[in-house]
Parts: C-alpha cells; structure tokens; sequence
C-alpha cells in the first residue's frame, strides 16, 4: 500500500498506479484479478473493485471482457538531452483518460454551450467548482470572491495590475519566480528584492524596506510565495505568516499570494489570505496540480477590489476556456483530482529524495515534496555550472532567470525535477554531481547560504 492518507482503495490506486506509471508492470501486462488480489492483501474484494476502477478512470488500465484488466500505453525513448529548466510537475494522466474525458464531454457539450460566451470571471457553477477543488486540500473561499483566469500567470497578471496600476513598486524575495519577474518587467513594474532565509521572506528584511520608500510615490505590494517557494524550496511557519501579516498591515501594503504549490504545502499552516483577507489577492491554479494542458488559474480577490479585479480580467480575456472547466468539472466529481494528486505527490517524494542523496548540497524541503531544488553559490560559479551542465546535455534554469536584480543578494541554481524521466532524472543529477566535483577539484567556492 501507498503510505499516503486516505481510504485503502486509495493507497492501493497509488500504489499499483506509480508501478504502472514507472514501468515496474509494463504495458500490456495483466493484473491479478479482483478476487487474487484481494486474497494477497487480506482486503475486501469491493476496496480493490474501487482501486482497480480508480485506474480505469484514470485511463492507466483496461477492462477486456472475460480476460481481465490489463495495463494500457507505453512510454517512449528518452531524448539524449535532459531539460531541468522548466518547473512542470511529473506526467501522471493516461491517454485513454484524456480519450475518455473528451469523448464525454462531447456526450455532454452541445454547440449552442460551445459558441456562447460564458461570464468573464467564469459561470457561478464553475467558480463553485473551483472553490470545491480548493477547499479539497487547501481553504475555503466563496465563489463569489472567486475568478477564474486562464493559467495562474494569468491571475498574477490581473492581481499586479489591481494592486499596483501602472507602475508601482513590488517588494518580492531576493530569487523569485521568473515568471512574477517576467511580467513585473513587461509592464513597468519597479521590484525592490527583500532578503530571505531557511523560511522564505524575512519579514524584519520586509519592514526595512517598505519603511526605507514610505515617502516615495507610486503603489506598493508584496508578492510573496510563503510555501514551497520557487526556487529555493522553503516554506515559513506560522510565526513567520504571522510577522509577514504584522508587517503589511503595518505598512498598508497589498499582498499577492503566490499558492500555486498548495498540493505539497504543509498541513495545518494558513494562507496569508485566510490571515488578512482584506488586502490579499491568492493566486493559485491548475497546470501543477494536474497538468500543464490545464490551462486553468484562480484569482480570490479582496472584498473592495472585487470590481476592479472583474474590469481587468475581462481587458485581459473574455472569459475563461469552457472546456477546460468542463474538464475541472468532472475530474473534481469523480475523483480524477484525487487520484492523480495523490500520484503527483508520491512521485515527486521519490524524485526529491532521489536528488537529495545524489546532492547532499541542495537546499530542499524537509517534510514535503515538490518539482524543484534549490543549489545556492555565488552568481559566477551558478553561471559557470550552467553553461558546463549545458555541454554536457543538462539544461538548467539560468541564474538570473530569478533574480528580480542581479546585483543584489545571492543566486544559485534552480533543479526542476518534474519533467525528466526517472531514468533521465537520475542521469541527469549524476552528471551535474560530477560537475560540482570537478568544481571542488579545481578549487572553486562550492555554494553559499541564501
């Protein structure tokens, strides 16, 4: 059994799903049947009916009449250059799942459904959708206070023109998301990097630095990822939500909440949103949880900026794909979600602590999982490592790719451990260990603490 929370047909999914999904039991191959199994493992024969329907549901295994269940698809040959730059979860979802889900969708979905324009924020059925799967493992958030945007860039888009309008100044952590950076410098947005440490954003770091341009003019926010923060991997306590909370409120400042990790974050810690809903703006969506194919976002929305929140979305975007709520829709009501969460966190368990024998020197979170490994060094040595990583067929994140200045604070560099295969991630952490080997052999500085 898995040793994930959860009903047992559940474990029992995990498990034989992760074997499925890795190759241990190949395509093609028969799995015991209903009764066999359920003699093995000393279970009911309904909890494997049930685990065994989760798999089918998922498109990983087929139903032969009068032969069986047998393990569908197969995996493809692995590309001779690893790619560890882009921050994608590991593929768990099943071609014969995509085919099934479509062909009921196209069951359910008439044309006059398909060629209608749906309200820009998202119908109240699908923001109720929304606010299901969130509540699931996260927080509750009315629908009302709900958008959804296409893809979580999507809502920080929204969130930094509302807290900022043109212009403004936004205080992040010294390394970042790229793609906050990104879209800060596309549209003009001044951003000042605040120190951080093992828990993320310092708050007494933040407080200098909203107190050092409390006169200058402009709109100011915070945008902040206070668990699993991409790319160093930390997560704060709750003393340290609780500082963060003091210090805006302080300030009179905004806060964008970065929550697009929330499937791995620790249990028991609140949402900056859930400690000052006044003047925090959650963003959160669907490609990390599920799939990148997913382009579904959400943006929970402060009360008094709720209408200002509506009028950017809609010069953004008209609305939101229907078919991929649609998708949402049904995957959240007949547990596809589940399932392939709890799938997604096994597997990236296995990858991290993969990388972290392999990588003594990363920086990586203690008590949960994630896509993504922090090796702090100086910016020289980080893009040094990069350009050798790179001839020998790693592809790495560049370092500056994260740093909202690059003259200030340290770097180092970001591993994405999701996309590769096993076999490919493995290869890949060998060669960048010989790499840092050669490093030390040659005398260089190896890493620094961020």
């Amino acid at each position: 059994m898995a040793d994930v929370p959860g009903p047992i047909h559940e474990r029992l999914a995990a498990a034989l799903a992760d074997d499925i999904v890795q190759g241990v039991v190949p395509a093609g191959a028969r799995l015991p049947s209903h009764r066999d199994l359920a003699y093995r493992l000393r279970i009911g024969l309904v909890t494997v009916t049930r685990a065994y329907a989760v798999l089918e549901r998922r498109g990983l295994v087929k139903s032969e009449r009068g032969r069986g269940m047998f393990v569908a698809g197969g995996t493809g040959a692995a590309p001779n250059v690893v790619d560890m730059s882009v921050n994608t979860p590991p593929q768990m979802l099943a071609d014969r799942l995509l085919a099934a889900t479509f062909q009921a969708l196209a069951r359910e979905m008439d044309a006059a459904t398909f060629g209608s324009y749906h309200p820009p924020m998202g119908s109240l059925a699908h923001r109720r959708t929304m606010a299901r799967w969130l509540s699931g493992h996260r927080m509750e958030v009315p629908p009302d206070r709900l958008l959804i945007t296409n893809g979580a860039q999507h809502a920080l888009a929204v969130a930094f023109a509302v807290a900022l309008g043109t212009g403004g100044r936004l205080f992040t952590e010294a390394v970042t998301y790229p793609g906050a950076i990104s879209l800060a410098r596309h549209v003009g947005i001044a951003m000042t990097p605040v120190a951080l440490d093992g828990e993320g954003l310092r708050a007494d770091a933040l407080d200098a630095a909203l107190a050092a341009t409390a006169r200058a003019a402009g709109r100011r926010a915070v945008y902040v990822t206070p668990s699993l923060h991409n790319p160093t991997g930390a997560s704060m306590a709750a003393a340290r939500r609780d500082d963060i909370v003091r210090v805006c409120r302080a300030h009179d400042v905004l806060v964008v909440e970065d929550d697009i990790y929330s499937l791995f974050a620790p249990r028991g810690l609140p949402t900056l949103a859930e400690l000052m809903p006044e003047r925090t703006f959650y963003v959160n969506g669907l490609s990390k949880t599920l799939s990148p194919g997913l382009r579904l976002g959400l943006l929970a929305v402060p009360p008094a900026y709720l209408n200002a929140a509506r009028a950017g979305l809609q010069a953004t975007c008209s609305m939101a794909s229907p078919i991929s709520c649609a998708i949402l829709e049904r995957w959240v009501v007949d547990g596809t979600v589940v399932s392939i969460g709890t799938s997604i966190r096994m597997e990236a368990a296995w990858r991290m602590a993969l990388a972290r024998e392999t990588l003594p020197e990363l920086r990586v979170p203690c008590d949960h999982a994630g896509f993504h490994a922090w090796l702090p060094m100086p910016l020289l040595a980080a893009e040094r490592t990069a350009r050798r990583a790179a001839t020998a067929g790693v592809i790495l994140t560049p370092p500056t790719a994260v740093m909202p200045d690059p003259d200030v604070g340290d770097s180092g560099l970001r591993l994405c451990l999701g996309g590769p295969s096993r076999a490919d991630l493995t290869r890949a952490l060998t060669t960048l260990r010989n790499l840092l080997d050669s490093r030390a052999d040659e005398g260089e500085e190896r890493s620094v603490a961020v």
